[in-house]
Formats: C-alpha cells, sequence, structure tokens
C-alpha cells in the first residue's frame, strides 16, 4: 500500500491503483488540465482540485512496477475527460470491458486518509 499526497494530507491507496493514477493524473497535468477527484476520508468523501499547481506526491510502499492495464487506463481517462471528475473506476479488462467482481463498479481502492 502507497500513498496519494495531496498538499500534506495522505491517501492509502493499494499500489496498482496508485501506479494507474500516476499516469491518469500526470497525462492530465502535462497538457495543463484541472479537474476534480473524490477520495475516501473515513466515512465522508473529499473532493480535491488537481491542477498544474497542486502539491501532489504519489509514494509507493513496493519497489516492483505493476504492470499497466492500458484498458482500465482508457476507461479512467476517458472518465475524467468526459466529466471534469477523476473517478476511482473498478479495474477493467485490456479491451475495456468491466473486470468480473462482486464489488460496485464504483467502489474505490483508496483507504482513509491520514492528516
Amino acid at each position: 500500500m502507497g500513498y496519494l499526497v495531496y498538499d500534506n494530507r495522505e491517501f492509502l491507496v493499494d499500489d496498482r491503483t496508485l501506479a494507474h493514477l500516476r499516469v491518469v493524473i500526470i497525462d492530465k497535468l502535462r497538457r495543463n488540465e484541472s479537474f476534480g477527484m473524490s477520495l475516501p476520508d473515513g466515512t465522508w468523501f473529499v473532493t480535491i482540485w488537481v491542477s498544474p499547481r497542486s502539491r501532489l506526491q504519489f509514494v509507493f510502499d513496493g519497489d516492483r512496477h505493476p504492470t499497466l492495464n492500458r484498458g482500465w487506463l482508457n476507461t479512467l481517462s476517458d472518465d475524467v475527460g468526459m466529466t471534469g471528475m477523476l473517478n476511482l473506476l473498478s479495474e477493467t479488462a485490456e479491451e475495456g470491458s468491466p473486470t468480473p467482481t462482486t464489488d460496485s463498479p464504483r467502489q474505490p481502492a483508496i483507504a482513509n486518509a491520514r492528516s
């Protein structure tokens, strides 16, 4: 488990999800695009505004680099492009079809935040 650090607030994220978020977020920021992102904080969701001026860090727990799933990257990227919000959608198969899961399709892969 790693951390997505926004300003000085840490959100616990599994390394695989964090690797995919990093690609999508950096892609948007290198284009000088801003967007919202909702992250769970205990029983609440916190919406943050991510812009090129945001203090953002991706801190990985392990030293292995997860294989990236192009289908999931496309799903996350398409969603933020259409809505202006980066939603933590469940992983999809390479072709872009949802991976069978018992979780809700919008089940976040992030745990509680630490201040």
